[in-house]
């Protein structure tokens, strides 16, 4: 590339990313104020999802301590009102400010995207940031790739299931590669053998035993046991 088209692609990127932070600076005031005019008496997941939404503008707007006030908000609403996948949106979005807490909001997110039956995919996405949290050599990112490709077996079927395990085998492939250079499949065999990965009344609970590592024993934002009794039977 010549150095005039360099230049040009360059302009053409900062001002794509002036006129993309103008949108969401403008999308912050116009949510700020939507939030603002809502009368003192309204539908409780109203506001929450106002709050994410500004949330989510803030995020893009690096605005982490504003994006972690309107998304604390908003989990807590959506925990009240049993909107589990929500409540996950609103700990990923707590997660990406990556302030102090941001592990432990994680953490809450694992736990609500493996506990409750929710789109697969909200679980597979928390359950990649504690692969990306964990050091190569733990054990912690194989359990969290093998509930992802558990919870795709238990939650999906046909095309949709296909298309997800594609992604999950990946994972774990890429995991085993990192944690103990892993590379055939009858090696991927041996290693999974090796951690116990094959049966999930084994790796379910040491997976539990690692996000309450994440969370920490007195960090907890709500009751695990009173939410886990709303679980659909």
């Amino acid at each position: 590339m010549s150095q005039v088209s360099e230049d040009k692609q360059d302009f053409i990127e900062t001002s794509d990313a002036k006129e993309s932070r103008e949108f969401l600076a403008a999308k912050v005031v116009e949510l700020t104020e939507q939030l603002e005019k809502l009368p003192a008496v309204v539908e409780p997941m109203e506001r929450a999802r106002l709050l994410l939404d500004l949330a989510n503008a803030e995020l893009g707007m690096t605005q982490m301590s504003d994006v972690w006030n309107h998304a604390k908000a908003a989990f807590d609403v959506c925990i009240a009102h049993e909107e589990w996948q929500l409540a996950i949106e609103a700990c990923d979005m707590l997660y990406q400010t990556e302030l102090p807490s941001s592990i432990v909001a994680l953490g809450h997110g694992v736990w609500l995207s493996v506990t409750y039956p929710v789109e697969p995919e909200y679980s597979i996405n928390m359950l990649n940031n504690v692969i990306t949290e964990t050091t190569d050599d733990a054990d912690g990112a194989a359990l969290a790739a093998i509930t992802a490709h558990f919870i795709v077996d238990q939650r999906t079927e046909g095309k949709k299931r296909d298309d997800l395990k594609v992604l999950t085998s990946n994972m774990l492939a890429k995991v085993a590669l990192r944690h103990s250079k892993v590379e055939t499949q009858i090696g991927l065999d041996v290693w999974m053998d090796k951690l116990d990965l094959r049966d999930p009344d084994v790796f379910l609970p040491r997976m539990g035993m690692v996000v309450g590592a994440i969370v920490g024993e007195d960090n907890w934002w709500f009751d695990r046991a009173a939410l886990k009794a709303k679980i659909p039977q």
